[in-house]
């Protein structure tokens, strides 16, 4: 049935790409995010869907008459240089050859979407389009998957699919974090309009947070904290949403389970905890590594490498002042850097993380610089929360990134050319319009 439906349905979305290559870009961060071959059995299970999306909005794009003007701002060059370093590192890595480059192939599609969207996006529709797709894809996994938590009395663990770029259950949490923003944003917008979409993003942003409890992820618990938190500050209805904060609460305190209970306590005895320390041990191989190489690191995958793990752990003891406790490399298996700042300066050096960081921070200043002059100008509601939106998105991927191995995810980068995109082309485009007294679309 499934293979069926998308078999119908994949003529209409090509034709429509063909005319709109907005909707190919939304189609390309919906297969990326969803991964719907995971979700087929027959025929329609063979056929690459994202590199039939993406080549089909490269040759609608082409031919469009009136193309966008290109912007790629010093954030986006800096991206693009981060990339450029990412190729020389693993060109001298330390690791194995096959599996750094076959991460690098991965990474170059990441780049490229962070380029689609430069090109493509110019307007508030085409945002929101993305979001839409990107809060479908997501959002409907964590919506399933919150349901069969909720119905097997929090037996249930809360996985990705093997195989997908959020296999992995911490890395699948912050991802459900980093879309509550648009949530909230996506209801603000269009909740309004329609009862139906109001409860139905109302009900998707309670089962995200019943989702992150059921990953058991102690991570993504954090994050969700930090951004509700956030949320509860700004909110001019307090009262309302600490109704519906209990609500959630004592809703969610019938099904979570001892063991997930004994998971977030031990939070605040992380010093004692093997697991954290195991990673405070792969953040310490990773500057290790970094030491050694410290233009280029190890290249891609380096760390996670047996022979350079054992290498690295060699040198443990040299550097005492970064605490580990009486925690040490494991000398049977290797792990991952387990943060996405270790990660690249293992992978890429202390020349690779300050690239890294350098347009990080470049984003939220993108997002800081529209809400202060919509704000200044009186503009429109919508521009100066959707800045905000994206910077939170951000937020939570910085926050929940510094214990997971996570720098290349495809969303993160995505975000950040919407933040491009919105400084660089739609704030002049509305200030402009503003200005002439023309209502912006």
């Amino acid at each position: 049935m499934r293979d069926a439906v998308i078999l119908l349905a994949l003529p209409f979305l090509l034709f429509v790409i063909a005319k709109r290559p907005f909707i190919g870009l939304g189609l390309c961060i919906w297969t990326a995010l969803f991964f719907p071959n995971g979700w087929l059995y027959g025929i329609a299970a063979s056929i690459r869907y994202n590199l039939l999306f993406a080549g089909v909005t490269v040759a609608s794009y082409a031919i469009l008459k009136n193309k966008p003007k290109f912007k790629l701002t010093t954030t986006g060059g800096l991206i693009l240089l981060f990339f450029a370093w990412t190729t020389l590192s693993t060109l001298m890595g330390i690791g194995y050859a096959d599996r750094a480059w076959d991460f690098w192939n991965r990474f170059l599609k990441v780049i490229a979407l962070f380029l689609f969207v430069l090109t493509i996006v110019e307007n508030k529709l085409h945002v929101d389009f993305f979001l839409w797709c990107t809060v479908l894809s997501v959002g409907f996994f964590a919506d399933l998957e919150a349901l069969k938590y909720l119905l097997s009395g929090g037996g249930h663990m809360i996985e990705g699919m093997s195989g997908h770029v959020l296999g992995d259950r911490n890395e699948l949490s912050i991802a459900f974090v980093m879309i509550l923003p648009m949530c909230a944003y996506l209801l603000q917008e269009y909740g309004k309009r329609s009862k139906v979409v109001s409860a139905a993003l109302l009900g998707t942003m309670a089962l995200i947070v019943v989702a992150v409890i059921g990953t058991q992820s102690r991570g993504g618990f954090i994050v969700l904290v930090a951004l509700g938190a956030y949320y509860y500050l700004k909110s001019e209805r307090k009262g309302l949403l600490t109704v519906l904060l209990v609500i959630l609460v004592v809703g969610v305190s019938q099904v979570v389970t001892d063991q997930w209970v004994a998971r977030i306590q031990s939070v605040d005895a992380a010093g004692q905890d093997a697991s954290f320390m195991g990673r405070v041990v792969a953040w310490k191989l990773s500057f290790i590594l970094a030491y050694h190489n410290p233009f280029f690191g190890g290249g891609f995958k380096a760390l996670e490498t047996f022979p350079v793990w054992h290498m690295l752990s060699q040198e443990f003891n040299s550097f005492s002042w970064f605490y580990t406790g009486d925690h040490f490399p494991d000398q049977d298996r290797v792990r991952a850097a387990h943060s996405v700042y270790f990660q690249v300066l293992g992978d890429h050096g202390f020349a690779g993380l300050a690239i890294y960081l350098s347009f990080l921070i470049g984003a939220f200043q993108k997002a800081r610089k529209v809400v202060r002059v919509a704000r200044q100008h009186k503009l429109p509601q919508w521009l100066p929360r959707l800045a905000t939106t994206l910077q939170l998105t951000m937020f939570a991927f910085c926050l929940g990134g510094s214990s997971l191995s996570f720098a290349y995810f495809d969303l993160t980068f995505a975000v950040i050319g919407l933040l491009i995109v919105l400084e660089s082309r739609i704030l002049p485009s509305v200030l402009l319009a503003h200005e002439n007294g023309i209502e912006p679309s």
